[in-house]
């Protein structure tokens, strides 16, 4: 159960990669409130076990954390 966590988690941060190769064309601002969303949401899931509410409540909040860092 404990590899099936680790691959997922894995398999979310190249998602996470992969996705934010196409933020080229994005603001300073906007690409850093997306990988801050990406990086919140592993966070969360990891912290709370996998939960889907760890997992957003992370992604909101490393959303806000990225986007307010950059002004």
């Amino acid at each position: 159960m404990k590899t099936t966590k680790r691959m997922a988690a894995y398999a979310l941060i190249t998602a996470v990669l992969f996705g934010l190769s196409a933020c080229s064309g994005m603001s300073r601002q906007g690409r850093n409130t997306a990988i801050g969303a990406g990086v919140g949401a592993v966070g969360g899931s990891v912290l709370t076990g996998g939960s889907t509410l760890g997992t957003l409540g992370g992604a909101a909040v490393g959303g806000v954390v990225g986007h307010e860092s950059t002004k």
